[in-house]
């Protein structure tokens, strides 16, 4: 990497391991989380980083009332995947954490402006996940 415009090699460096570090740990919280859905124990907190609803009443609109445990013991992984919303997407999604990692680690190996411009998108797209993911309803 020979940085392109503000960036030099170590703060290019430097943004593609917090990429990947952070894709990482997305992917694992996420993994978790589908496993609460499919397993039919989702929380709350589960469904909405999941799906991207960030409104409790439209969560229960959606999924229907949870149990006396505030537990949604009926909701299938099918379910949440048919109600994700672009936020869900950003938050929680195995695709995009997965194509972050890539760009991330192709600007190891390769020089070239658009890399450059494309490992500043992919962290900004992660920062704006954890954004979100710290806003939602517990």
């Amino acid at each position: 990497m020979s940085g392109y415009g503000p960036f030099d090699d170590f703060t290019l460096t430097a943004m593609a391991l917090a990429i990947i570090l952070s894709a990482i740990v997305s992917l694992i919280g996420t993994s978790g989380r589908r496993r609460s859905a499919a397993m039919g124990e989702a929380s709350a907190l589960d469904l909405c980083e999941l799906t991207g609803i960030t409104d409790p009443k439209d969560l229960q609109e959606t999924f229907g009332p949870p149990d006396m445990g505030r537990i949604w013991r009926h909701v299938t992984l099918e379910q949440v995947h048919q109600a994700r919303r672009p936020l869900g997407w950003v938050i929680s999604s195995n695709l995009v954490d997965w194509l972050c990692m890539g760009v991330a680690t192709l600007s190891f190996f390769y020089d070239h402006v658009l890399l450059s411009g494309a490992v500043m998108l992919a962290l900004i797209v992660q920062i704006t996940g954890w954004v979100a993911a710290s806003r939602l309803p517990r």
